[in-house]
């Protein structure tokens, strides 16, 4: 009997296959030689007219393995990178208060006071994951897979025994994502507007901790993508209304003509992880079809 196997070989051999059959050809194998495969050339992908390449790829990639890896609907954590967990913080306070140092002590203070973010977003993280289809599609956390609030999120759902996702982005202070993370879903980035892509493709709500110029770029991209129709409605949660509230006056910005008074519906603000969890999940058991957590595929 005919082999099958044989029948449904390849008819030429993979980029992998050739890539690594390669062998040296002595002075072509030099510095600037233009010998090398294109796919293997490192030098060659990093140019600045490959730009347009590198984009897509960074797109394809994590796209390709979120499908491979069953990866639908995603709830996205944004916030602070430099909040502690609690024990390190206090931990912090400690030696400050050891030191002796007057402004050591005060920014051990306010990291002690905000690590209550830090554990907030941890115990959201737990709840997604121990509910992982209360909004009838199976979803995951998403962070952006840095320190602070990201870190957070991502334990939370480690603790809880599920996998969740880390987009992070180089940044020469960051020396590594947070180990909590899903290997298999930990990506990293070079391009910010890929990222950003990235974090709404699949989410099907987004809630912001906390934060700064990061969080609030993150925070503002959704909101303006909501506002203009872009995107289509999602649950946009802001977790701490003190904060919020003080750091921006939105209903400045009503009166002022810039936005409608409609815009201020297009999020809502959440004390604790349960009030989060509880708010995106009302959001969904109604029957409203511009709120519908299955991500659909196509054109």
């Amino acid at each position: 009997m005919t082999d099958p196997s044989r029948i449904r070989a390849r008819n030429f051999p993979s980029a992998g296959d050739e890539a690594r059959a390669v062998q040296p050809h002595g002075r072509y194998d030099g510095p600037g030689s233009a010998f090398r495969m294109a796919f293997t050339d490192t030098d060659f992908l990093l140019r600045e007219e490959l730009r347009p390449v590198r984009l897509q790829l960074e797109l394809l990639k994590p796209e390709l393995i979120q499908q491979e890896q069953g990866v639908e609907s995603t709830v996205v954590v944004f916030g602070s990178a430099r909040f502690k967990a609690p024990d390190v913080a206090d931990a912090m306070l400690r030696d400050a208060v050891a030191s002796g140092d007057e402004a050591a002590i005060r920014r051990a203070q306010r990291m002690v006071g905000n690590a209550r973010w830090y554990e907030e977003a941890r115990r959201f993280g737990e709840l997604v994951t121990r509910e992982p289809e209360a909004l009838g599609e199976p979803v995951i956390v998403a962070t952006g897979g840095g320190p602070g609030i990201m870190e957070a999120g991502n334990r939370g759902a480690y603790e809880a025994g599920g996998r969740s996702m880390g987009m992070s982005i180089f940044l020469p202070f960051e020396e590594a994502p947070n180990p909590y993370i899903t290997p298999e879903l930990c990506f990293q980035f070079h391009y910010f507007a890929i990222r950003k892509m990235h974090f709404l493709m699949r989410a099907v709500a987004l809630v912001s901790f906390p934060g700064g110029l990061g969080t609030l770029d993150e925070l503002f991209e959704v909101l303006t993508l909501t506002q203009t129709r872009k995107i289509r409605r999602r649950p946009i949660i802001l977790v701490g209304r003190d904060f919020w509230q003080r750091l921006i006056d939105f209903e400045v910005l009503v009166e002022h003509g810039v936005i409608s008074p409609e815009d201020l519906n297009l999020f809502h603000y959440a004390e604790t992880a349960e009030e989060a969890w509880d708010a995106i999940k009302a959001a969904y058991s109604g029957d409203n079809p511009t709120l519908t957590a299955r991500q659909l595929r196509g054109n």
